[in-house]
């Protein structure tokens, strides 16, 4: 019940859900900004489309705890955790938990109602009430109080402690921590390893800190467009690096990387793992030291090269991620190992279908 592989499962599940809300509501703030928009809070202040936009999407931005507890509760438990991790969510929300309550107030709900729904014995006649009363009622009860009374409070103060680190962070450590940010968010290519940055990422967004948020988009594209870039480097100085299924697969990857979707690098990873993860890696990490220095933000989690404009400094944002993939490049032209007539080093058929691909993802 508790091992790490369902613990993953229940937090890529509510992520795949809350995925749309984040992308729909970060876009909807950059189009109102864009148009000059604002967020109006007080219903008596004459609203325009874009301000419209902008309201409308930070009211969506408000209900990611709601939705991360909800569907986490809703992975571990159904139907019957559903309410209860909504309501749970909503009081990390009341708290100002943020993303790290909801996420953790819906583990806690969703094994409270999974308990409840396995273990309480109730008489025939209640067994109907259960799913629809019973069980969201007692979850909700439990753990909205373990919330307001043990855990809640920590969590507030992790947070207020981690808005305060980043904010507090001068020129030089925000090199230092947007390399790591980078580094770490690009290095299984949208993995289990890169998808803790990238969740620290969204938890910052919700509290107003939109650097990690760029980085994270700008370096996701690094790996695509740094291999795409060492092609065409290989062809300038004739160093052959690149079998033939390899080139048509970046020419795949690289449209993909654009926006923002690492999958397309995989096949070509494969087949060179360790030089190409660390060509691309360092590439991330290059990309985030210099977004986060420069002071590249971005309200949007997703959307590739098309929320660019959307960004603080965006040409900042630009040199960032040609930097990023023109360093990535130059380490692979020089790394990798010329082909010879003969190597095939592609994967075969039966190799790819080897693969477990699951956890990449979205990067």
């Amino acid at each position: 019940m508790f091992s790490r592989t369902e613990i993953k499962k229940h937090a890529m599940t509510a992520i795949s859900y809350m995925l749309p809300l984040i992308v729909a509501s970060g876009l909807l703030i950059a189009i109102g900004n864009l148009m000059g928009g604002a967020n109006i809070t007080d219903k008596t202040v004459s609203m325009t489309i874009p301000d419209a936009l902008t309201s409308l999407g930070v009211l969506g931005m408000g209900l990611l705890p709601a939705f991360i507890s909800g569907y986490i509760s809703f992975s571990i438990a159904d139907r019957p955790g559903i309410a209860p991790g909504f309501l749970i969510g909503q009081i990390a929300a009341f708290l100002g938990a943020g993303f790290l309550g909801g996420m953790l107030g819906g583990f806690i709900v969703g094994y409270t109602a999974l308990l409840i729904k396995e273990k309480l014995k109730v008489p025939k006649w209640a067994v109907a009430l259960m799913p629809m009363m019973i069980i969201p009622v007692l979850s909700a009860i439990i753990a909205g109080l373990i919330m307001y009374f043990v855990v809640g409070g920590p969590i507030v103060w992790l947070t207020e402690g981690l808005t305060a680190l980043i904010k507090g962070l001068d020129t030089s450590s925000k090199v230092l921590y947007g390399f790591v940010i980078g580094f770490l968010g690009c290095f299984d290519l949208g993995g289990p390893i890169s998808k803790v940055p990238n969740l620290i990422c969204d938890g910052l967004l919700l509290e107003g800190i939109k650097g990690p948020e760029g980085v994270k988009v700008l370096a996701a594209m690094v790996p695509p467009i740094g291999i795409s870039i060492s092609l065409v480097f290989s062809r300038l100085f004739h160093k052959n690096i690149y079998s033939d299924q390899e080139i048509e697969n970046i020419k795949i990857a690289f449209p993909m990387g654009l926006c923002m979707i690492s999958e397309g690098v995989i096949p070509i990873a494969m087949n060179d793992i360790v030089r190409t993860i660390c060509a691309t890696s360092i590439g991330c990490g290059v990309t985030g030291a210099i977004s986060f220095s420069l002071g590249v933000e971005s309200g949007v989690p997703s959307g590739g090269v098309f929320v660019i404009p959307a960004m603080t400094n965006p040409l900042f944002a630009v040199f960032a991620l040609l930097t990023g993939s023109l360093v990535t490049a130059t380490i692979l032209i020089i790394i990798k190992k010329e082909k010879k007539a003969g190597d095939d080093p592609d994967l075969t058929a039966s190799d790819e279908a080897a693969l477990d691909l699951s956890d990449f993802k979205f990067s």
